[in-house]
């Protein structure tokens, strides 16, 4: 089952419509294409083309996955004070002492440009916090070691 945040869902919703929007003027393009002649040798015809088929697969997909995902209610996890998707937790890494926020999420959106750093539910990160508790000291298992992190606070 695909858990995902409300945040994430919109996200989803929002590239879909994008997608669809974009069918028309893929369509144009095409048709321009066409119209210049021969399509053996009509380089923007077969880019409009490839395009095409790539996002009516994108487009499957995210209908799909939106069909199948399940939203998690942020609320009742938040009053149980367990990490789940879509919390954000305080952690200290128990070695070195270094504090950051992290991310539970369903699938990571690549913005490098956040305050705080998300976490898949099935990396190894996030399975060792998966529904651990404010306080734990969980373990991960990375590829130079485990390492050990203090949960300071879930929000």
């Amino acid at each position: 089952m695909d858990v995902i945040t409300p945040a994430e869902r919109d996200a989803l919703k929002k590239r879909l419509e994008e997608l669809i929007a974009n069918r028309a003027r893929l369509s144009e393009r095409i048709a321009e294409a066409r119209a210049l002649g021969d399509l053996k040798e009509n380089a923007e015809y077969h880019a409009a083309r490839e395009q095409q088929g790539l996002e009516e697969a994108e487009i499957r997909r995210l209908e799909e996955r939106l069909a199948k995902a399940h939203v998690v209610d942020a609320g009742a996890m938040k009053e149980a004070e367990v990490v789940f998707i879509g919390s954000m937790v305080r952690l200290r890494e128990v070695d070195t002492g270094d504090e950051d926020d992290f991310m539970l999420v369903g699938e990571a959106t690549g913005n490098m440009d956040l305050d705080y750093v998300e976490v898949t539910a099935t990396s190894p990160m996030g399975q060792a916090l998966m529904k651990a508790r404010k306080g734990e000291i969980i373990t991960v298992r990375a590829p130079r070691g485990d390492k050990k992190f203090e949960i300071l606070d879930i929000r």
